[in-house]
C-alpha cells in the first residue's frame, strides 16, 4: 500500500513529524558540539622553579649563631629558635634572602623588591627558554605573593620587564597564603575556558626580606625559622597543537575556603605584638581549623578520582556504624594512594607531612618528595609543590598516564587541590632546580621528636 504512494502523499508526512525529529536531532547535536567547544582542554606545558646562588645557602648552625649576634632575642627565644629548627625537617643548604647576610637588618623597599625580581625573572626567563613561547603570545598573566604588595603591582613589574602585549589578562593574588598557587591554576583553567587558543603564565612566590620577626612572641616566630627564597613559574594552554608537547594535562580543582568562621580566620594572622613589631601569629586554632578546612577538600577529592571499590568500603563500614552501633565496626578510610601516583602536599613543615600521612595512608615513598622538598628548600610558600613535581621527574619517575596530587592550604583558612595526569614520560632535563645533586637523595632524616607548631602566646 505504501509503495503505491508518490511524493504528494508523502508531503503531509515530510513537512509534520518527520521534520519536527529531524530539527530536534540536528538541535541536539548543534547543543552537544557546542558544549563540547566550551570545555576546553588544559594542557601544563611546562614549569621552572628559581633555585638561588650558592652565595644564598645558610646552615641552622649559621642561622643560631648569626640570631645570636645580633642581639636582638633573649635566651628563651633563642632556645626556641634551637628547638624549633632541629625539629622542622629543615636541612643545611637552604636558601635566604641577601638582607640576612648584613651586619644589621635594616630591610628596604630596595631589597625587597630585589629578593622579589630575582626569583621571579629568573623563574621566568627559564620557562620561557624552554618552551619556546613568545612573550607576545601570553594573554594571562596570574601573579601570587602572599606578604609582598607594592605600587605598580607585582603583574605590571613583569609585563613591564618583558614586553607582555597591551591587552594581556592580569590578575595580583595577595594575602591568600600558602595556598594561593592552586588557586591561581583553577583561576588560569577557568579563564582559558572563556580565551580560545590562548596560553596562561602563572607565578607563584613570596618575598622573606621585610618580614623576619624580632620580638619575643614564640606565636609568631615560625616565620622566621621555616620559610626560604623560592619561587616557580607556570605556564598553561588551550591550544590543541600543544596537546603532544605538553607535560600534563589539567583535570581536578577543588577549592575550600572556611573563612567565614571565626577561629579559621585568625588562627593565622599578620598583626602587631605587644610591643608594636608586626609579625604573623599562628595561634592554638591551627590544628583545629586545618582539619576543618581540608577534610571537605579531601571528601570531594575522593569522588572524583577514588576507585569504585574504595567508595563502596567506606560506604558500607559507614552505613554498619549507624546501623549497628554495637559492633563497634571501625570506619574504612579510603585509601588515597589506590587513586594518584604522585603525591605532592604544601611542605608546611614535619609536623604537617606526618599528620597527612597518617591521615591518608601513604608511604615514606610517597611522601619523600615533599620531606626532601622541605629538607633541601623548606617551606618557599605557595611555590613549594613545584619543587616536588620536579624532585619526581629528576628521579624519572612521572610515567605517561600517572595522576599528580598537589594540594596546599593556608591563611584564612583555605585548603585548595589541583589533579594532573602526565601527558608522557618526563625526562630529567638541565634547568631542573634537582639535576646536578638529585643522585643524593632521598637523604636519610633524623626523628628528632615532635615539631613546635601550634602556638599560644607568652604568658605575661
Amino acid at each position: 500500500m505504501f509503495i503505491n504512494l508518490d511524493l504528494k502523499d508523502l508531503h503531509p508526512i515530510l513537512n509534520s513529524k518527520t521534520i519536527f525529529f529531524v530539527l530536534l536531532i540536528c538541535l541536539l547535536l548543534l547543543c552537544f558540539i557546542m558544549n563540547k567547544k566550551t570545555s576546553r582542554e588544559v594542557y601544563l606545558l611546562d614549569f621552572a622553579c628559581y633555585k638561588p646562588p650558592t652565595s644564598q645557602k645558610r646552615s641552622r648552625e649559621v642561622m643560631m649563631k648569626e640570631a645570636i649576634q645580633t642581639g636582638y632575642f633573649s635566651e628563651e627565644i633563642l632556645d626556641f629558635m634551637k628547638k624549633t629548627l632541629e625539629r622542622s625537617g629543615i636541612g643545611d643548604s637552604t636558601y635566604v634572602a641577601e638582607i640576612f647576610f648584613e651586619k644589621r637588618y635594616n630591610p628596604s623597599m630596595k631589597d625587597a623588591r630585589r629578593e622579589v625580581e630575582m626569583t621571579v625573572f629568573g623563574a621566568v626567563d627559564m620557562l620561557l627558554a624552554k618552551t619556546g613561547v613568545r612573550c607576545e603570545d601570553i594573554g594571562i598573566l596570574i601573579v601570587n605573593c602572599c606578604i609582598y604588595n607594592t605600587v605598580p603591582s607585582l603583574c605590571s613589574i613583569i609585563v613591564n620587564r618583558y614586553k607582555f602585549r597591551e591587552n594581556i589578562i592580569t590578575y595580583n593574588l595577595v594575602g591568600m597564603g600558602c595556598s594561593a598557587g592552586l588557586l591561581a591554576i583553577g583561576l588560569a583553567e577557568q579563564l582559558l575556558q572563556v580565551h580560545n587558543n590562548s596560553y596562561a603564565l602563572i607565578i607563584s612566590t613570596e618575598s622573606i626580606t621585610e618580614n623576619f620577626y624580632l620580638g619575643e612572641d614564640r606565636s609568631k616566630f615560625l616565620i622566621n625559622c621555616l620559610f626560604r627564597v623560592g619561587g616557580a613559574a607556570i605556564l598553561l594552554s588551550n591550544r590543541q597543537s600543544d596537546h603532544k608537547t605538553s607535560k600534563y594535562q589539567f583535570l581536578h580543582a577543588i577549592h575550600t575556603n572556611t573563612s567565614s568562621s571565626d577561629r579559621s580566620y585568625n588562627c593565622i594572622l599578620r598583626e602587631e605584638d605587644t610591643a608594636g613589631i608586626i609579625g604573623i601569629t599562628i595561634n592554638k586554632d591551627l590544628l583545629a581549623s586545618a582539619i576543618s578546612t581540608i577534610k571537605p577538600n579531601l571528601i570531594t577529592v575522593g569522588r572524583l578520582i577514588l576507585p569504585i571499590r574504595e567508595k563502596l568500603a567506606y560506604q558500607v563500614t559507614y552505613i554498619t556504624r549507624k546501623l549497628l552501633p554495637l559492633l563497634n565496626t571501625k570506619q574504612y578510610v579510603p585509601s588515597y594512594g589506590n587513586a594518584v601516583d604522585h603525591f605532592l602536599p604544601h611542605v608546611g613543615g614535619k609536623a604537617v607531612l606526618d599528620a597527612l600521612q597518617k591521615a591518608l595512608g601513604f608511604s615514606d615513598e610517597d611522601m619523600e618528595a615533599s620531606r626532601m622538598t622541605l629538607y633541601r628548600y623548606g617551606n618557599t610558600s605557595s611555590s613549594s609543590v613545584w619543587y616536588e613535581l620536579a624532585y619526581v621527574e629528576a628521579k624519572g619517575r612521572v610515567k605517561k598516564g600517572d595522576r599528580v596530587w598537589h594540594i596546599a592550604f593556608g591563611s584564612g583558612f583555605k585548603c585548595n587541590s589541583v589533579i594532573w595526569r602526565a601527558m608522557k614520560t618526563v625526562d630529567r632535563d638541565d634547568v631542573n632546580p634537582w639535576t646536578d645533586e638529585i643522585d643524593e637523595f632521598p637523604v636519610r632524616l633524623m626523628d628528632c621528636g615532635p615539631s613546635h607548631v601550634y602556638f599560644e602566646p607568652p604568658t605575661k
